[in-house]
């Protein structure tokens, strides 16, 4: 009656329970993988797990991994919040912006700093990064209970401490009070770096350090620690784990720290 023998009835619920099993391979490499970055994207995914796919003869592409991620509920949804953590109207010295349209074609050309609030149980802490604008790594970082200057500052030493070389470098950053402030730009004075801005309150001209902040805080410190000991240790593996493990598409799916110590290649700032 549906024009179907026997024998192709049967095979297609073989090739059905064959493909069920290969989907239950998929999922458990995917899960396997969500414990070290719980929000990893698809595009990332399957970069990371196309070889492990191949050694098990899983056929499957990018496009089919959504599909399947998509009916288990596993594609990762985005997130929105924003808390402003600057305060550009103070009488403190502004610097131009020596970063926008320039090209950038090296590590440690320019370090680009941000600072974010990541909350545990018992209270708002506030964690400021140092990144490479080239290599995309985190260079540098500090959780503190407030955004003084002094504990600022700590991220900016531990990026000097990290550098592999003793090229000229601008610091870039937003108009913020804890940048302008003095202790802050006598360490960049010491170590002789420039200091660069963005111009009034344009975000955009730090998009790059905001956006490693969205990266850290929608797809690593998801969960919420009892304290700032655990927070700590938290945000430590999360840098970790983004520069040394999870793919850039920027970097053409490179991780920061393999770009940060390879030769490099001319690439046009995003700014």
């Amino acid at each position: 009656m549906f024009e179907i023998s026997r024998q192709g009835f049967y095979q297609s619920i073989k090739r059905q329970e064959s493909r069920a099993k290969e989907l239950a391979k998929i999922k458990a490499l995917v899960l396997q993988l969500r414990m070290q970055m719980p929000r990893i994207g698809t595009r990332k995914l399957y970069y990371l797990l196309r070889d492990e796919f191949r050694l098990q003869g899983i056929k499957i592409g990018r496009d089919a991994l959504f599909t399947y991620l998509r009916s288990e509920a596993l594609l990762v949804k985005p997130k929105k919040n924003y808390t402003k953590t600057t305060d550009s109207k103070h009488w403190l010295r502004k610097h131009d912006n020596l970063m926008k349209d320039q090209v950038i074609n090296r590590p440690e050309q320019y370090f680009v700093s941000d600072i974010t609030y990541v909350k545990s149980r018992k209270a708002t802490h506030y964690l400021s990064l140092v990144t490479d604008a080239y290599s995309r790594k985190i260079m540098g970082y500090q959780l503190s209970d407030n955004m003084n200057s002094d504990n600022v500052v700590k991220a900016l030493k531990m990026a000097i401490n990290n550098r592999v070389n003793d090229t000229k470098l601008i610091h870039h950053s937003d108009r913020g009070l804890q940048y302008c402030s003095e202790v802050y730009q006598t360490e960049l004075r010491k170590n002789n770096i420039r200091p660069s801005m963005t111009t009034g309150d344009d975000c955009y001209q730090n998009a790059l350090a905001e956006r490693i902040n969205g990266i850290l805080k929608s797809e690593f410190l998801i969960y919420q620690c009892n304290n700032k000991k655990e927070l700590e240790l938290l945000v430590k593996e999360s840098i970790d784990t983004y520069n040394n493990v999870r793919p850039h598409l920027s970097l053409n799916m490179k991780t920061p720290n393999f770009v940060h110590i390879k030769k490099p290649e001319k690439r046009t700032t995003l700014v």
